[in-house]
């Protein structure tokens, strides 16, 4: 096999890759539009691309039943020990595992192209980036890697020169005979789909999905997965977060970064347009954050991807106007409904329901049909340079500077609106036991609490105690200069079950509280569990919100907090031995706070 590049590395492995999966054909990525067109006339060709009338180059995919989310029991790590993978994930012994997939992967490419795809997570040459390289044989993955990632020549000369790389094997586990033909979404039985890392090998195996970030390994494998376990290793930080830039009226920037577990609106957050007036919010990332300490002292953050992969169910004019400006053109939908006039539909687009639509798995669908036309986890796959509100420093080099950490999750009573930590410590632990009520976007019954900690549980590749003591590491490091950290909750209830928050462009009035506290402007007072705004900090001009409403959205209610105690206790227990010292001492002066 003649050697497609001049990285030796490289070379092997894809020669290894070919023998073992033998694919008819081998062809190498170089992120150009004539090749992503050339990848869409294939998927054209049979049948699993739908262009869409009213969208200029956007396309319709339907996925298998089968294969529709993230699949966490089939997502696997695996270390040299079970306690280094720690108590959060599914461990399996590494030589076990490569056995097994070794044995799935023999073959599994016959008939079928194997597609080489040379990608840079982050600005290509940033010293925050890194470098990955995905094999597949999905075509739909070549053209979701060349919005999610930067597939580029530019990425080829680096590993020309001799770059590293991090190995991504990817096989939707459908070998194709002579004469057979392809299903619109092919991909491998539940029962042998496998989403595997090897952190410790900085290594990526995965088989028999061909969906999302089972399938595209630049996204939460490579961004999240082998990124925090690096991360650890070289001294910085990989996180499930938002990257914002807030601009008060003086012209003032600050940088946020936000960490909530799925379907907490994280992207209505990063694409805010702010109510409050004068103020403005642009978007550097909406899912993930990769943050270095610079030159000097203080942690700069970049946003690794170059595309969204947000949900789109429930997306409108309404929840997120600057989302849907985003989807007018070279989009790629997954599992939405389809228009009889060629647009994509989904529950929540907009109040108007059509008397007919075909539904995700492509059957026909009316308003009295069972079940949704577009599936619950349906997604949208977007360039975000086309974003109206993307920061001009979004692909800075070097980062933007971080001045405010916010973690919440989904809370219908209990948690405040907002509330800042005392001190970095104080804000781990608030990271650390940060808990949501369930949705369809994540997996456990619907409706119940789970603890998310830093919304990093299902992508931390390691020990979580160890993690947290990254955490408090880091913050060590940063000392006064690290971020201030503040926990907000857009979800609580009142006792009719009613949204208390109107939340979306009103969440820039919390956010403008945290600014206005970093410049000593507002003050706060001291609760059991944080600081809380005092009367009139938080700027709720033009809101017409009721004082009753007020002042349920800001209780801290003793008792309730009284009964979280135990959940943590329980929660930390996890961790054993590996549980810092310095959360337990956090826990015992809460306890001690709330009397």
């Amino acid at each position: 096999m003649p050697a497609l590049t001049k990285n030796e590395k490289l070379n092997n492995w894809i020669k290894e890759t070919a023998e073992m999966c033998r694919p008819d054909d081998i062809y190498l990525c170089n992120g150009t539009k004539e090749e992503y067109n050339l990848m869409i006339e294939k998927l054209k060709a049979s049948g699993s691309a739908i262009p869409l009338k009213k969208r200029p180059n956007s396309y319709l995919f339907r996925s298998d039943p089968s294969d529709v989310a993230r699949i966490e029991d089939h997502t696997f790590i695996s270390t040299s020990s079970k306690d280094e993978a720690g108590p959060t994930n599914n461990w399996i012994d590494p030589v076990e595992l490569k056995n097994t997939m070794k044995n799935l992967y023999k073959g599994c490419m016959k008939g079928r192209t194997m597609y080489v795809i040379p990608f840079s997570m982050g600005p290509v040459g940033s010293p925050i980036s890194k470098i990955g390289v995905e094999i597949t044989d999905s075509p739909y993955v070549v053209i979701s890697m060349h919005v999610m990632t930067r597939v580029s020549s530019r990425v080829i000369e680096l590993l020309n020169a001799g770059e590293d790389f991090i190995p991504c094997l990817h096989s939707i586990g459908a070998p194709l005979d002579k004469g057979q033909t392809d299903v619109q979404w092919p991909c491998a039985p539940i029962e042998k789909k496998y989403i595997s890392h090897f952190p410790e090998e900085n290594l990526i195996w995965s088989y028999g999905s061909g969906y999302g970030g089972n399938a595209l390994l630049g996204k939460k494998c490579l961004g999240l997965r082998i990124a925090s376990a690096i991360a650890r290793r070289e001294g910085w930080m990989a996180e499930h977060m938002v990257i914002l830039r807030l601009t008060n009226p003086e012209g003032k920037q600050y940088h946020i970064a936000a960490a909530f577990p799925s379907a907490c609106g994280k992207t209505n957050l990063a694409m805010m347009l702010p109510s409050v007036k004068g103020w403005k919010c642009e978007c550097i990332g909406d899912d993930i954050a990769w943050m270095k300490i610079g030159a000097d002292g203080r942690l700069y953050a970049i946003n690794p991807e170059s595309g969204f992969f947000g949900v789109a169910t429930g997306t409108s004019y309404d929840t997120n106007p600057m989302a849907m400006d985003t989807l007018k053109e070279n989009v790629i939908f997954t599992n939405c409904a389809l228009t009889d006039d060629g647009d994509v539909w989904w529950e929540g687009i907009n109040d108007d329901v059509p008397s007919h639509l075909i539904d995700w798995k492509g059957q026909d669908w009316t308003p009295e049909s069972k079940g949704d036309a577009a599936h619950p986890n349906a997604r949208f796959t977007a360039p975000a340079s086309q974003c109206p509100v993307i920061c001009k420093d979004w692909e800075n080099p070097n980062g933007v500077p971080i001045d405010i950490f916010i973690f919440g999750g989904r809370r219908s009573s209990v948690v405040p609106l907002v509330y800042e930590a005392f001190s970095w410590d104080h804000g781990v632990f608030l990271g650390a036991t940060a808990a949501s009520e369930t949705t369809f976007a994540n997996i456990g019954e619907v409706g119940s609490l789970r603890r998310d900690p830093f919304a990093m549980k299902p992508f931390c590749s390691y020990n979580m105690g160890d993690y947290f003591q990254h955490w408090l590491n880091m913050g060590d490091r940063l000392g006064s200069k690290a971020p201030r950290i503040f926990y907000v909750n857009w979800f609580r209830k009142n006792h009719d079950g009613r949204f208390l928050w109107p939340g979306f462009s009103d969440n820039s009035r919390a956010l403008k509280w945290m600014c206005e506290r970093i410049d000593g402007k507002v003050g706060a007072k001291k609760s059991a569990i944080g600081l809380l705004p005092v009367d009139r900090g938080l700027d709720l001009n033009g809101i017409g919100l009721s004082p009753k409403n007020m002042e349920e959205l800001m209780e801290v209610d003793l008792k309730e907090w009284k009964a979280e105690i135990p959940d943590i206790e329980k929660h930390f227990a996890v961790f054993g031995n590996r549980l810092p010292e310095r959360l337990k001492k956090q826990l015992k002066e809460l306890a001690e706070r709330l009397g």
